[in-house]
């Protein structure tokens, strides 16, 4: 059985303030950590969405998709079970589904798609971290290359609610922790990355060379922030 009540709180916007990259960064960290750490004590699997909308206006339904607010969401599925069939791909039926924790939204931030590192040890630097090399590992504004054919809605629920947000750039946990960006196979990829950038309103700040790259390995649970 799902450990509902401890982790579970009301689908309450949560609005935080992201004009720092690097705070950004961990933030989006400690969604993810969340997102693996439910999937693994509750025995389900969890999906962690990525939705960028205009920080020019405030939030419409259905939103706007945009520039400047990174907004994520936590969902897993309610049984236990992958709920979509690998061999038959489709958004996920948000009846299905339960909502984790509250939206978090980051204004001053874009998602962005990075060249990859040199892998120069020690690796410690954003251009010398470790190379990704596959467009279906990355999180940012041109990849995933395709939508994704299991995204997932906000809200969710039973009847099925209108949806505000729809996720098509998401991250899925397994009930063993493992993280995998692109589900139409069976790949785990050792390093994935979700890059971010400063944005000023609703323009991305393309000059600014204060980025950052957050890592994490398919199976260690291991994240790591790489900023220039």
């Amino acid at each position: 059985m799902l450990l509902l009540a401890r982790f579970i709180t009301p689908a309450v916007t949560s609005l935080k303030g992201g004009s720092d990259v690097t705070s950004a960064a961990y933030t989006v960290k400690g969604v993810l950590e969340q997102g693996r750490n439910y999937a693994m004590a509750n025995n389900t699997y969890v999906w962690v969405g990525f939705f960028e909308e205009s920080a020019g206006q405030a939030s419409t339904s259905p939103a706007t998709g945009g520039t400047g607010r990174v907004v994520l969401s936590i969902v897993a599925s309610k049984d236990g079970t992958i709920v979509y069939n690998p061999n038959s791909l489709a958004p996920i039926d948000p009846t299905r589904l339960i909502q984790v924790t509250k939206l978090t939204k980051i204004d001053g931030i874009h998602l962005a798609t990075f060249a990859d590192g040199s892998g120069t040890p020690p690796a410690d630097t954003f251009d010398t971290r470790p190379p990704v090399g596959w467009n279906t590992a990355r999180i940012g504004d041109t990849t995933p290359p395709n939508q994704s054919l299991t995204s997932f809605q906000y809200p969710v629920g039973n009847p099925a609610p209108a949806a505000q947000y729809t996720f098509v750039k998401a991250i899925e946990f397994s009930p063993r922790g493992e993280a995998r960006i692109d589900n139409s196979n069976y790949t785990y990829r050792q390093v994935q990355e979700v890059g971010l950038r400063p944005a000023h309103g609703t323009i991305a700040a393309s000059n600014n060379p204060n980025v950052v790259a957050l890592q994490y390995s398919a199976f260690g649970g291991i994240f790591r922030i790489y900023r220039r």
